[in-house]
C-alpha cells in the first residue's frame, strides 16, 4: 500500500480531545466524535436515505433536494439547502460536505475516494454503518445503566429522607423517654445529625468540583486521569473500553477500503477518537510506521490494544486484508459489547435493590428497637 509520507515529517503534537472521556458526558449526549453541528442520527439518516437515493439512479442533486424537503428544523434545513446550492454551483459531494464545516476530515477524505472510485454509493452505506454502530453501542450503554441508576438515586432519596426527617422525629420521641440507646440507633442518630449539620458544605463542594471539572475537561490532565479512572471501574470499565475499540476498528475498516493511506487513516480517527489511551498510541504508532515498524508491532507495544486485536491486525497485514479484518473485529466486539451490557443490567439489578433494602432495613431497625425496649419496660 503506497504511503504518502511527506505530511507526516513533522513530529505532531498529542491531540487535545474534543470530547471529554467524562463518563455522565458519554451517556447525557449525542455523541459527536466527528465534530459539533449534525447528530449521530441526523448523519445517519442522511447517508442512508443518499446511498438508496443514488443506488436507485437518482442525481445527487435531485438526491439533496429531496432531503432539503424533508426537513423540519431551520438549522438544518439551511444546512442541506447549502450542500444543495454548492452541488449546483458545480462542487462535488465531498467538497460541499468539506465547505459546510459540520462534516469531519474523516467523511470528507472517504466521500472524495468514493467519488474517485466511481463507488460512492457504497461508501455512503459505509458511512450509514459506521453511526449504526455508535448509535446503538450508546443505546446499549444507557439500557444497561438506566435502571441501576435510577434505582441508586432513588437509594439515596429515599435514605436522605429519611437521615432529615424520619431519624430526627424518632431522636426526639427518645430524649423525651429517657433511658440508653441501642448502640445501632445512637449510630443512626449521630449519623442523622452529620448528615443535617453538614449536607449544604456537601452539596457546595460536589457542585464546585462539577464546575472546576467541567473548565478543565480540554486539559490533557484531565482527559488523561478520567480515562484511567473510567478504564479502573469494575465491569464498566472493559465495556467503555471495548466500544471505543469497536469505533476504532469501524473506522480503520471505513478508510482502508476507501483506500485512505494508513497513516493518513491513523491521524483522522486520532483527532476524532475521543479516547485519551488510543489518541496516545496512534501518536505513536505514526512516528513507528514511519520508521518502518509494521502497524501491529507498533500496537503490540501499547496495553490499550488486547492481543487478539493486534494478532489478527497481523494476519490482515500478512494476506494484505486489513480492512476485511478490522471490519470482522468490530463486528466482534460489538457482539460482546451487547452481550456484556446485558449482562451487567442483570447483574447490577438485583445488587442496587438488595443494596436499597439493607440499608433502609438497617434504618428501621434502629428506629424500632428502642420502641420495642420501651414496650416491654411497661409490662
Amino acid at each position: 500500500m503506497a504511503i504518502d509520507i511527506s505530511q507526516f515529517k513533522k513530529k505532531k503534537p498529542v491531540p487535545k480531545n474534543t470530547e471529554p472521556t467524562d463518563i455522565f458526558a458519554f451517556l447525557n449526549k449525542d455523541i459527536e466524535l466527528f465534530g459539533s453541528g449534525l447528530s449521530d442520527k441526523k448523519k445517519e439518516a442522511f447517508y442512508i436515505e443518499m446511498s438508496i437515493l443514488l443506488s436507485a439512479g437518482v442525481d445527487i442533486k435531485t438526491a439533496l433536494e429531496i432531503i432539503y424537503e424533508e426537513q423540519t428544523k431551520a438549522k438544518e434545513k439551511t444546512l442541506f439547502g447549502t450542500l444543495k446550492d454548492n452541488i449546483i454551483a458545480g462542487s462535488t459531494l465531498s467538497d460541499a460536505i468539506k465547505n459546510s464545516g459540520k462534516f469531519s476530515d474523516y467523511e470528507f477524505f472517504s466521500l472524495q475516494i468514493g467519488e474517485e472510485s466511481g463507488k460512492l454509493a457504497l461508501v455512503l452505506q459505509q458511512l450509514a454503518a459506521f453511526y449504526q454502530s455508535k448509535i446503538k453501542q450508546r443505546r446499549q450503554l444507557v439500557s444497561a445503566l438506566s435502571y441501576p441508576v435510577l434505582v441508586l438515586s432513588t437509594s439515596f432519596g429515599a435514605i436522605f429522607f429519611m437521615m432529615n426527617f424520619i431519624v430526627p422525629m424518632f431522636a426526639d420521641i427518645f430524649k423525651r423517654f429517657g433511658g440508653n440507646l441501642p448502640t445501632i440507633t445512637q449510630v443512626i442518630v449521630s449519623v442523622s445529625e452529620v448528615v443535617n449539620a453538614y449536607i449544604l458544605y456537601v452539596f457546595l463542594i460536589i457542585i464546585g468540583t462539577v464546575i472546576f471539572l467541567y473548565t478543565q475537561k480540554q486539559k490533557v490532565w484531565y482527559q488523561k486521569w478520567s480515562a484511567m479512572i473510567i478504564i479502573k471501574i469494575p465491569l464498566m470499565g472493559d465495556l467503555i473500553k471495548k466500544i471505543y475499540l469497536a469505533r476504532f476498528c469501524y473506522s480503520m475498516n471505513l478508510l482502508i477500503s476507501s483506500k485512505i493511506p494508513i497513516l493518513r487513516a491513523l491521524d483522522l480517527i486520532k483527532k476524532m477518537i475521543g479516547f485519551y489511551p488510543i489518541e496516545m498510541a496512534l501518536t505513536e504508532i505514526e512516528e513507528d510506521i514511519l520508521q518502518g515498524k509494521s502497524l501491529h508491532k507498533s500496537m503490540g507495544e501499547h496495553e490499550v490494544f488486547p492481543k487478539r486485536l493486534v494478532s489478527l491486525v497481523k494476519v490482515g497485514e500478512e494476506v494484505n486484508q486489513l480492512d476485511i479484518f478490522f471490519d470482522k473485529i468490530a463486528k466482534q466486539y460489538t457482539d460482546e459489547i451487547e452481550h456484556q451490557t446485558g449482562l451487567i443490567g442483570s447483574l447490577i439489578e438485583p445488587i442496587m435493590i438488595i443494596f436499597l433494602g439493607l440499608v433502609v432495613g438497617v434504618i428501621l431497625i434502629a428506629m424500632y428497637l428502642p420502641l420495642f425496649q420501651l414496650s416491654n419496660s411497661f409490662q
